[in-house]
């Protein structure tokens, strides 16, 4: 068994394992969701943890985030915030770039989260696996940034718990790839970005909505920030 572990860690992030029974992968809407199941088929959250969290540390040196694009997108929130921001969250945030750049950039406290026991490790980072909502933070975040929803094992659940955080009137940025499709052990959520546009509108249920989606400065023809507004009772975008 802890040979087999050994090889699956070492081949997981291609999508393949050896012994693969109790992993699956779902396609239904045009999601692709990989998931880990025990053996009387419920869903192994202890697995999932210990797959990212071992995914977190090998990747640990490697930053996705570029700043031109925090930078790009902080000027473009304080274009669209009616009262300057006091307050922001960052989900999935391995060595925390993307809040040390939010700060830089907006003026505001913002922390970041990540699942692995190395956030302590970074400033304003903590441990916390971000499907899950701190009663603080409800209707209180001024906005949320994430580029790791790939690595969600529900998104539904993922996009709604952000959305009770954000402030009416606030927003959500998913910072995703155009044709990330596909889905693996490591990374077990893959969308068309269009689909995902789509499946937040179904998600938002009038709460919330796709605001726009925005090429980014690095690396434009891949990567867009779908961005998520919440709406203020009794009122709607103009």
């Amino acid at each position: 068994m802890q040979v087999k572990q050994i090889l699956n860690a070492a081949i997981g992030s291609f999508g393949y394992e050896i012994n693969n029974l109790r992993h699956r992968q779902e396609n239904n809407d045009g999601f692709t969701q990989y998931k880990i199941v025990k053996l009387d088929g419920s869903f192994d959250y202890e697995e999932y943890r210990r797959i990212q969290t071992w995914k977190n540390k090998r990747d640990i040196e490697t930053v996705w985030v570029k700043e031109p694009n925090i930078k790009f997108i902080s000027e473009h929130l304080l274009n669209r915030f009616e009262r300057p921001p006091k307050f922001g969250i960052c989900h999935g945030t391995k060595r925390g770039n993307e809040q040390a750049w939010f700060r830089k950039y907006l003026g505001c406290e913002v922390i970041g989260t990540d699942i692995s026991d190395t956030a302590g490790q970074f400033p304003n980072t903590i441990q916390w696996d971000f499907h899950e909502v701190k009663p603080e933070w409800q209707n209180g975040v001024d906005f949320i940034y994430s580029n790791s929803l790939d690595h969600s094992y529900d998104p539904e659940k993922c996009i709604n718990a952000w959305m009770s955080c954000v402030r009416p009137g606030g927003y959500c940025i998913i910072e995703w790839h155009v044709q990330r499709v596909d889905a693996n052990l490591t990374d077990p959520f893959g969308c068309d970005i269009m689909q995902l546009v789509y499946a937040i509108t179904n998600w938002g249920r009038g709460s919330y909505c796709v605001r726009e989606t925005l090429p980014v400065p690095e690396n434009p023809e891949y990567i867009r920030f779908v961005v998520l507004y919440k709406f203020i009772e009794g009122r709607r975008l103009s």
